[in-house]
């Protein structure tokens, strides 16, 4: 018989609902697979063909022949072996960043990571080193993050947001920081996602961006920004993002992915750290440097082969990916149009019931009037085929146990336009008077 190990003598964030809370939804999916699911934040599966794979990367040796003028033996090495720590493509990501986000870095700043999920891990491990580190995050918050801090068991201080659409608040950020360090507590960074973020949909405007970076300056707390949304506006514009508006003052730490902008199977996401650090001996680095020593410890590289095939996308977009993702932006933002029609028009009766405006993105927030939990999720999904996420799990203070959130970026317009109304009977049947 197997040994038998007691939970209570592993990680804590084993017993740690927030670590159940995916599991719960990839579980209650998997029973009810003829559902609508409002719950995954994926991109639309239509936009990827399997035959593009081996363009992509024919695309990406080619350059590596012509533009870098590599060797056949040199390219074999390039794709089968063990590669940079920081990744082989930082070069390209650069090219891009500035055509499509005015960033300007050298591409020893960047780190090209396992997903934006491990760039979080690393930044977060790196910068807090100590039991009075403090984490800050804008409430609600994508789970990745204070999930991340909770296997690394550092404390999380949340921080609203500024009203349903407005994103984190930069007064309340800088009030959260007041009250840590008279506490004796050593804030250390802050989590935000100012474009269309994850869960809520928010966004902050530039003025609002721009207050937050002088918070960051004055109060020496770090900004980790995370973008993989900010090119699905509903409309065209589009807003600097911090690290742009920053430039080389180094108050921001940027994580990008391409999960959504190319695909999310290749597991493929970078970081920008090109923050100065400084040695005992006076020696001085980049913390990219410092986190690819973490990453060489933990993921050794990312995968070759997924750098090589989103190196030749980038290429074959012409380093400009927001050009690239524009009939992408056209449809999400198709399918948020009808979302937020279809929820005015299947809810405007019900009372107790709002929802926010989202600019642009994957996910918008509904409030009820009754507790939309997993229970309720369940029974939603056994009497009307609907799925959809609770909001609690997103918020580190407790709070949104009457929201859920709808991503519509999975779904066509007209499963979005059946699934409203069928959420609708069910919300119905919930309120107090049945109404």
């Amino acid at each position: 018989m197997s040994r038998l190990l007691q939970l209570a003598d592993l990680h804590g964030s084993l017993a740690d609902p927030l670590l159940d809370a995916m599991t719960f939804l990839n579980e209650v999916t998997g029973r009810y697979p003829e559902a609508i699911s409002f719950a995954p934040g994926r991109p639309y599966e239509e936009f990827f063909d399997p035959a593009d794979i081996p363009v992509f990367l024919a695309e990406y040796l080619g350059h590596l022949r012509e533009e870098r003028g590599l060797t056949e033996h040199q390219v074999r090495q390039e794709v089968f072996q063990y590669g940079r720590t920081k990744g082989l493509i930082a070069p390209l990501i650069a090219r891009a960043l500035a055509a499509d986000e005015a960033i300007e870095v050298d591409p020893e700043a960047l780190v090209v990571t396992v997903g934006a999920q491990e760039g979080m891990l690393l930044v977060l491990r790196a910068l807090c080193a100590g039991p009075d580190d403090v984490l800050l995050v804008s409430s609600p918050c994508y789970v990745g993050v204070t999930g991340a801090a909770r296997l690394l068991d550092l404390t999380v201080r949340p921080v609203p947001e500024a009203g349903p659409d407005g994103g984190l608040d930069p007064a309340a950020l800088a009030q959260a920081v007041r009250e840590l360090r008279a506490a004796g507590q050593r804030p250390r960074a802050c989590y935000v996602v100012p474009d269309f973020a994850n869960p809520s949909g928010a966004s902050m405007d530039e003025p609002a961006r721009r207050r937050l970076l002088q918070v960051a300056e004055e109060t020496g707390v770090l900004l980790i920004e995370d973008n993989p949304y900010g090119f699905f506006g509903r409309s065209g514009a589009a807003r600097p993002t911090l690290k742009a508006l920053d430039g080389d003052r180094g108050n921001v730490v940027y994580l990008g992915s391409f999960a959504k902008t190319c695909f999310p199977g290749a597991r493929v996401g970078y970081l920008v750290a090109d923050q100065r650090v400084v040695g005992p001996d006076g020696a001085r680095s980049l913390l990219a440097d410092e986190l690819a020593k973490l990453k060489s410890m933990t993921t050794v590289n990312t995968s070759a082969l997924s750098q090589a095939v989103i190196g030749g996308m980038l290429l074959r977009g012409g380093l400009r990916l927001r050009e690239a993702n524009e009939p992408a932006r056209q449809f999400y933002a198709r399918n948020m149009d009808t979302l937020l029609a279809a929820l005015d028009l299947a809810f405007q009766h019900l009372p107790g019931v709002s929802w926010n405006r989202p600019e642009g993105g994957f996910f918008a927030v509904v409030t009820v009037p009754f507790r939309a939990d997993a229970r309720a999720l369940d029974e939603c999904a056994r009497k009307h085929g609907v799925l959809w996420t609770p909001m609690d799990g997103f918020h580190p203070d407790g709070g949104g146990t009457h929201q859920l959130r709808l991503s519509c970026s999975y779904l066509t317009p007209e499963q979005i336009v059946e699934g409203v109304r069928r959420l609708a009977r069910f919300v119905a049947e919930r309120l107090p008077d049945g109404a």
